[in-house]
């Protein structure tokens, strides 16, 4: 290895290397330390990132990475600038996610807050569209997810792809959304009988289902309210 060459992650066995084992387990299997070398990405002619992110690491932890300053950090050896600037970017949005406090996520109360939450996105779409607003056990929205794009006059989904999307937001219960492009939300056969499948479906799952809501221009039906959900 000349000097100019640098020991790379890559050098590692592939079920060794953090970015796989992150893409197969998921990023709570990783170390702190495979973590903070998925970021230097690379080492020095003496170690690999992994090597290094253990050294960082022996500065005073986490604590460390959040305390010192950009300077304090590319002063290390091995490295640099900008290796300090991707260290403390990942640290600083971190931060702003902790501080989003859960209280500033929308409610679901009511097919109203579902409705206003998604009326002026949804009312002029010239194809049907169902949408799942994704909530915790608090009725906090986690997210709103496209499920299914339609035709004209009818969305196709199917419970299968609804749910696997819900397991993967760890959501309690899910609202159901989706429009009718004729501005007349009034629910037809089909969206009975699809929000009784889901239904059924999520009672197995330990998802509720809270309500099916049908956006037409500036108006919506609730299957809730009208005793079918």
């Amino acid at each position: 290895m000349s000097d100019n060459d640098h020991l790379t992650i890559k050098d590692l066995p592939e079920d060794l290397r953090p970015r796989e084992r992150l893409l197969s387990a998921g990023p709570q299997a990783l170390t702190n330390a495979e973590l903070l070398a998925i970021l230097l990405r690379t080492g020095t002619t003496r170690e690999t990132a992994i090597d290094m992110a253990h050294r960082i690491l022996r500065q005073g932890g986490l604590r460390f990475l959040a305390e010192a300053t950009a300077d304090e950090l590319s002063a290390l050896r091995g490295l640099g600038a900008a290796k300090a600037a991707q260290v403390k970017a990942a640290v600083e949005l971190g931060r702003r996610i902790a501080s989003t406090a859960p209280e500033s996520r929308p409610v679901i109360r009511s097919p109203e807050d579902a409705s206003r939450l998604v009326m002026e996105d949804m009312r002029f779409l010239d194809r049907e569209v169902f949408r799942a607003i994704a909530l915790n056990t608090k009725n906090q929205v986690l997210s709103i997810e496209d499920i299914s794009v339609g035709s004209l006059s009818s969305s196709i989904v199917h419970p299968r792809e609804l749910f696997k999307v819900l397991i993967r937001k760890s959501a309690a219960a899910v609202v159901l959304i989706h429009n009718h492009p004729s501005g007349d939300p009034t629910p037809s056969r089909e969206d009975r009988e699809i929000t009784r499948r889901i239904v059924e479906a999520g009672r197995i799952l330990g998802i509720e289902i809270l309500d099916h809501v049908i956006i037409g221009d500036n108006r919506y039906s609730s299957l809730k309210e009208l005793g079918y959900v």
